[in-house]
């Protein structure tokens, strides 16, 4: 019995141990190692779908974006389109690939990130928004951005007519009055995208001159009440009765009025005793702005009104003294921008169905969409700026620009899809509306508004030309019949005007040449001002030269680098690198003056051309990167200083300036220049020491000690042509400062003395008229008298620290670099030695490349000779 009632307990409880086991087994958890599909939608597991989806989605954008970019379109182009392709309209007609993909259950998860990052791109945009704008054009841009929005809103409203009468009865629309529909299709019509905008006068570089900063005016009007209509229009198709959407606006004022007068003070009075203005936001910092953000648009999407307009209103309070907005905007946007954002408008061209085009009267409706869109935003913004007196041009192309729909217009229609106001066919109208006005406006304003144009209308407007003919006025009313501009731009005089490229690895020796231009005035002693005698005279300075610096800053696709360019008067008040020029002059007698320019690194060489055009300098001053890369960070490595000649990208640059430029250029390679030495390596053997005064000493032998010398010397040898008779000016002109001695040597074979003293005699008996015509760069009958000329007329002044020499040799070359050898050690302990070259570009060989290609024949001689002197190479102004 005892036995029987065993078995029966252990059977039952084996049996049930057994069930309960298999009941309750964990869910294998080796995915595609047991055979699971990843492209299943899992709602226990969303992420590993949502991660396919992120990922072709980014992969699709990136290809599209790519060419799209080589015809200056903005990356929204590539989203959408990306977006398209995959939705319905293409590969959502492959079998399966939907329901693979994108399918249904799984786009909520996708909606809520995309959603999530528009929230933060439109704190984004209220961050970008600088209403001090509106303050300083507020004339212009409310008249042009008033009549951009007045016309097309109202054909809007005319043309809603019919979309509402054709498309209201298609399935998925709620039932909503035509008043409310007429208003979201004229917001549609009226509405431009600032934030493209603003990529757009960038690329164009636009923003400096009359037409962006009016359109980038009346864009920030022109989008600030484009959300509140939009708002508005959200809030009337929540809200069940018009009291309750009164209601609605009214908390909405409330909020905002609250956000600016309540929060706005209270994050200002955190930011100042932190001091987040002046040294940028802290970890903490970017958290509260972050939470006010999203507080805010919780509270805007909690009353009715769509979440975004809280964040817009939350970027709008946020200051932009110091900076501030653009550096919580470099803290943010990368991840907005590059996860988020393609999410979106991917999210867009999923929605839209290019097959619901399928009949005559909605194609027709297409181009009426598009011609309202485009022809009415065009010609109210067009006509409004002629009336305040901009030339036809201008005008045409601020009306092209204020027609761009952009990213703010596909936002709007997603508003428009999920609030169910327009349904997917009509969504499609609009998108398509959207993709071609913002596809034409890069185009469409670099044929209206082209450079040539621009710099004949700011000619014309300072009086200088003649509109007509294009001809410079009073040009021949000189009693020599001579203009002196017109001389000092062929390079005959000294330099009078300088552009210099500033950069940080430079500076030192940049300053230390710019100050042989200038002088400290006078040396006589000072007498205190309570005194001074009335008799007693004030020194006048000579002519000071003008020395106009330019900083480069690369612009990126960040929308913070677009934002430093609509501050850039900020940027160049207070630029370190600009100040130091500033403060320089003064004290240099120069006239100095500088400027920031953010633009892409590869327009960085017609940058520089184009500011000395405007400037109407005689030399560009080029120095060459201390790292030879383009940009300026801090040199960690000798290395990197030894081989900096060596930098294809830098030669590419310097080459296009000498390439491109209308006047002289020099290029100039620091070795020393200035007394600042080399480099040295620092001893990687360690040693004892035995107290803190030791550690003291041994960090006293990188001090730099003072100059007891503060000359300079100069060599110079004098080959030929026109660089060298510019290198010889520019040569003389640097002895008048008391500190140089220059020795200039004029080289020539014995083989070209006797051709010239050959072609001497047939010019005087007539015989050979074009002796003087110098096409291989050899020394030429006018190039010996030009150096006898210039040299036998120096001023008395020059005679002591000038030597000027002629030499026969049969190795113009090897010679000049024994001279130069000689000359260079003669004082090891000065300020620093010179050699000044032509870059003679004639002598150069067709296959000629490195930085030989830049510097010239003999200067690539010179450096790599080991001589521990600086280089300046001279290219003089192409003949016009």
């Amino acid at each position: 019995m005892a036995t029987t009632v065993t078995h029966s307990f252990t059977k039952t409880v084996s049996v049930t141990s057994s069930t309960a086991s298999s009941t309750s087994r964990a869910k294998a958890q080796g995915g595609i190692l047991e055979g699971g599909n990843p492209s299943v939608y899992d709602p226990t597991n969303p992420i590993i779908i949502f991660i396919i989806q992120a990922g072709i989605i980014l992969i699709f954008c990136r290809l599209l974006h790519y060419p799209l970019s080589r015809i200056r379109q903005p990356r929204v182009i590539a989203e959408v389109i990306g977006g398209v392709l995959l939705g319905p309209s293409v590969m959502g007609r492959i079998p399966g690939f939907t329901n693979a993909i994108f399918p249904a259950a799984a786009m909520p998860n996708l909606t809520l990130v995309a959603n999530l990052g528009l929230v933060l791109f439109l704190f984004l945009v209220g961050l970008e928004v600088d209403l001090r704008f509106l303050g300083s054009n507020w004339r212009v841009a409310l008249t042009v951005s008033a009549a951009s929005m007045v016309l097309p809103f109202g054909l809007g409203c005319a043309i809603a007519w019919g979309l509402y009468n054709e498309f209201r009865h298609e399935p998925g629309l709620v039932p909503i009055s035509f008043g409310t529909y007429m208003l979201f299709i004229g917001i549609a019509m009226a509405i431009t995208a600032f934030p493209v905008l603003c990529r757009i006068l960038t690329e164009l570089k636009l923003l400096s001159t009359p037409v962006g900063v009016i359109t980038l005016a009346a864009g920030v009007g022109n989008d600030v009440v484009g959300w509140i209509l939009l708002a508005l229009c959200v809030a009337l198709v929540n809200a069940g009765s018009g009291i309750t959407a009164l209601w609605v606006l009214l908390t909405c004022v409330g909020y905002a009025l609250f956000l600016y007068f309540a929060v706005r003070p209270g994050l200002m009075w955190i930011l100042r005793r932190t001091h987040s203005i002046e040294n940028g936001p802290s970890q903490s910092i970017v958290a509260l702005t972050l939470l006010i953000a999203i507080t805010s648009a919780f509270f805007t999407g909690v009353i009715g009104v769509h979440p975004i307009f809280g964040a817009f209103m939350a970027g709008l309070i946020c200051p932009h003294e110091g900076g501030f907005a653009i550096k919580v905007t470099e803290k943010v946007e990368d991840l907005v921008s590059t996860l988020f954002l393609p999410l979106y408008f991917a999210l867009s061209g999923l929605s839209t169905n290019l097959g619901l085009l399928n009949n005559g009267i909605t194609w027709a409706y297409v181009v009426g969409v598009i011609a309202i869109a485009f022809l009415a935003k065009f010609s109210g913004a067009s006509i409004s700026a002629r009336l305040n007196g901009l030339m036809w041009r201008e005008s045409f192309s601020i009306g092209a620009l204020m027609s761009c729909k952009g990213l703010v217009e596909l936002i709007v229609l997603n508003i428009g899809l999920q609030a169910k106001i327009l349904s997917q066919r009509t969504f499609t109208i609009f998108v398509v509306m959207a993709l071609v006005t913002t596809f034409a406006t890069t185009p469409l304003t670099s044929a209206l508004y082209p450079s040539w144009y621009q710099k004949k209308l700011e000619a014309w407007k300072r009086g200088e030309i003649d509109w007509d003919t294009g001809n410079l006025i009073d040009s021949t009313d000189h009693e020599d019949g001579v203009d002196p501009i017109a001389a000092e731009k062929a390079g005959s005089g000294s330099v009078r005007r300088l552009l210099v490229y500033l950069r940080l690895d430079n500076m030192p020796s940049l300053i230390a040449f710019m100050s042989l231009m200038g002088s400290t005035g006078s040396s006589a002693p000072k007498t205190h001002p309570s005194k001074q005698s009335s008799s007693e005279e004030i020194h006048q300075p000579n002519r000071a030269v003008e020395v106009h610096g330019v900083r480069m800053v690369e612009l990126t696709d960040r929308d913070s680098s677009v934002m430093q360019v609509s501050e850039i008067d900020e940027f160049s008040a207070h630029d370190p690198l600009v100040n130091t020029l500033r403060t320089f002059g003064q004290m240099h007698n120069l006239a100095a003056s500088g400027e920031v320019a953010i633009v892409p690194e590869s327009g960085y060489a017609d940058m520089l051309v184009t500011k000395a055009a405007d400037a109407d300098s005689n030399m560009i001053l080029l120095p060459w990167s201390e790292t030879g890369s383009m940009s300026e960070t801090q040199t960690i490595s000798s290395d990197s200083v030894r081989n900096k000649l060596a930098s294809n990208t830098y030669i590419q640059f310097v080459s296009t300036v000498l390439n491109n430029a209308r006047c002289s250029t020099a290029v100039f390679v620091n070795r020393g220049f200035g007394g600042n030495s080399v480099l040295r390596e620092r001893s990687r053997i360690l040693s004892r020491t035995t107290s803190s005064f030791s550690i003291h000493s041994a960090n006293a032998r990188d001090q730099v000690r003072p100059l007891t010398d503060r000359t300079h010397h100069i060599f110079m040898p004098f080959f030929g042509g026109a660089d060298d008779k510019k290198a010889l000016r520019l040569v003389l002109q640097l002895a008048q400062n008391s500190d140089v001695t220059a020795t200039i040597i004029h080289y020539e074979t014995n083989e070209e003395r006797e051709r010239l003293l050959t072609s001497g005699h047939e010019q005087k008996t007539g015989h050979d008229k074009s002796a003087t015509v110098n096409m291989t760069g050899n020394l030429t009958t006018d190039d010996a008298v030009f150096f006898s000329s210039v040299t036998t007329s120096l001023p008395a002044g020059l005679d002591s620290r000038v030597l000027v020499e002629s030499c026969q040799v049969e190795d113009r070359v090897s010679a000049a670099i024994e001279r130069a050898k000689q000359e260079i050690s003669q004082n090891p302990r000065n300020a620093g030695d010179l050699v000044v070259v032509g870059r003679s570009a004639t002598r150069l060989s067709t296959d000629a490349g490195g930085s030989k290609k830049c510097l010239g024949a003999f200067a690539e001689v010179v450096l790599a000779s080991g001589l521990r002197t600086s280089v300046l190479a001279v290219q003089a102004a192409p003949e016009s």
